[in-house]
């Protein structure tokens, strides 16, 4: 029997195919944040709190992924926000023809930022270009120091880190400068940001900032 040996990268199509976001987003001066965590991490409550801050600035969309429901695109939209939900149906990420097909129920040139919620997970989104400007890692507090070193793929493409709900930290059996030490060893580039709830406010202020100044970058270029 003759062996078979079939050398192929069978994420080609989806690089292709980011790479054709990629353009897009360039020729229309939209800046993309691919933003990725484990479940409960707090990915949507970050967007719920931070959506309005930059939406004083920024012309803003989101594209919220999930494996079933429209749960979390209802909670954007209460932000004023445009939200188009992806249900990948047991799929464990989002892809750059999935961001694609949803590219066109958007107008592009009438918007400054795109964020794409990815679906809760820390493994698989971490392998698939969509075609972003930023790549986002959000975890918390309440998940473990260790997290970063669990899943280092995660980081080691990452262009920024969240740790939300750092309000928790006194509850909590977590030593948040051993995280950030960790990530800083997975991947130095990586700028790192804390959110709290305090006093019924939920601090982001750096991290929309920073947002900001990326997409101005971007937009100067």
């Amino acid at each position: 029997m003759t062996r078979l040996e079939i050398n192929q990268d069978l994420n080609a199509l989806n690089k292709q195919i980011a790479a054709e976001n990629r353009n897009k987003f360039k020729s229309s001066g939209l800046y993309v944040i691919n933003m990725m965590g484990s479940p409960g991490s707090g990915k949507t409550t970050l967007l719920e709190n931070i959506l309005p801050r930059l939406g004083a600035h920024l012309r803003t969309a989101v594209i919220e992924g999930d494996l079933a429901t429209q749960n979390d695109a209802l909670r954007i939209e209460k932000t004023g926000v445009t939200a188009l939900q992806i249900n990948t149906n047991g799929g464990c990420h989002l892809d750059a023809k999935m961001i694609e097909n949803q590219l066109q129920k958007l107008e592009l040139d009438s918007l400054d930022l795109l964020i794409i919620e990815n679906v809760g997970n820390l493994i698989c989104p971490a392998t698939y270009d969509l075609g972003e400007d930023m790549r986002m890692v959000i975890l918390s507090v309440t998940e473990g120091e260790d997290k970063p070193v669990k899943y280092p793929t995660a980081f080691l493409n990452a262009h920024t880190a969240v740790i939300t709900k750092a309000d928790l930290l006194p509850y909590v059996d977590v030593d948040v400068n051993v995280m950030k030490r960790y990530i800083a060893e997975i991947n130095p580039k990586v700028v790192v940001f804390e959110t709290a709830l305090k006093n019924g406010l939920y601090e982001a202020e750096q991290l929309v900032e920073y947002i900001l100044e990326q997409v101005r970058e971007k937009q100067r270029k």
